[in-house]
């Protein structure tokens, strides 16, 4: 079932990755989430279809259409909420909640991935390596300790054949130490839910190797801002939102975890076109976030997201 094995083999010589694919694999066969078993039913039930990957598009296109859609798209809905996309799957465009498209056109004039070894922090279900795979890197491990997305990943795996986009289902602490010698770190939508963003940073760090590349997106405070929030309670109804820094302060935290040259190349308020409900995430998205008669505040009263792009060098 773990596509793992294959990874090890694009970098035979390094002890981390072989390390880190030991730990993915022993996560998911000790897994004790509820629907691991619909998940994999779920995914053992899938098509077999004529395998293909048509990445630099919008929504990369894996897997030759399939006929019988109607059966096809159920199956899909049974890994319900898809969050990172769009996709298109065997011909089915899965429309999830975020336009992550949109993310990427902000994110990719600013790097050059050519024959980069790549992690990607908060993967969620590997839209991202997708377009990181498109631009040129060499291969791309995204973890994510969410597993459902990991089955997600897996479901895009069987369409896609055996690329060199790979999910596993690891939190950034569960890595082992380094020096793991990447070339470069995404991490996007991950900073504000860290308890300790310094120890994050530092972390990163010491998973490049010198002259790597670390790729930044976070919340930050509207311009002109430069307090730092800590939310008491929920921020846009989300829990676990620890800190939101302004902008400068966020390039102060980079250099002190040791970067140097960070460029805030990007920032932007996040709007109900980028990020909401559809057929495929039916749940409530961040228009019931917002206050309804002002929606530049969250319904806490709160200044509403605003999401920045930072790129660093170690």
């Amino acid at each position: 079932m773990t596509p793992y094995d294959s990874l090890t083999r694009r970098w035979q010589q390094s002890s981390w990755l072989a390390e880190v694919c030991d730990r993915a694999h022993s996560k998911l066969r000790n897994h004790s989430h509820g629907d691991l078993p619909r998940w994999k039913s779920t995914l053992e039930k899938l098509p077999a279809v004529e395998t293909c990957a048509e990445l630099d598009h919008p929504a990369p296109r894996l897997g030759k259409p399939h006929g019988g859609k109607e059966v096809l798209r159920e199956q899909l809905m049974g890994l319900h909420p898809w969050r990172k996309g769009p996709l298109q799957l065997a011909g089915i465009r899965i429309d999830t909640e975020w336009r992550s498209d949109w993310k990427w056109t902000r994110v990719s004039p600013h790097i050059d991935l050519n024959g980069h070894r790549v992690l990607d922090i908060g993967s969620g279900n590997g839209y991202f390596g997708l377009r990181m795979l498109g631009a040129g890197a060499d291969f791309v491990i995204g973890i994510d300790p969410t597993l459902l997305f990991v089955m997600q990943h897996f479901a895009c795996r069987h369409f896609s054949g055996d690329i060199a986009n790979y999910v596993l289902p690891l939190g950034v602490e569960e890595l082992p130490e380094g020096p793991a010698g990447l070339d470069t770190v995404f991490s996007m939508g991950v900073l504000y839910h860290r308890k300790d963003p310094a120890s994050h940073l530092e972390r990163i760090y010491s998973l490049l190797k010198d002259g790597g590349t670390l790729v930044l997106e976070t919340l930050v405070l509207p311009k002109g801002e430069e307090n730092l929030l800590i939310p008491d309670g929920r921020y846009a109804r989300m829990r676990n939102v620890w800190a939101i820094p302004g902008a400068g302060r966020l390039l102060g935290w980079i250099k002190e975890a040791g970067f140097s040259e960070p460029r805030l190349v990007d920032i932007s308020p996040t709007t109900i076109e980028e990020q909401r409900s559809t057929p495929w995430m039916t749940f409530e998205s961040l228009e019931q976030a917002l206050d309804p008669s002002d929606p530049s505040k969250t319904v806490e009263g709160l200044p509403a997201p605003v999401r920045a792009i930072v790129i660093a060098r170690r």
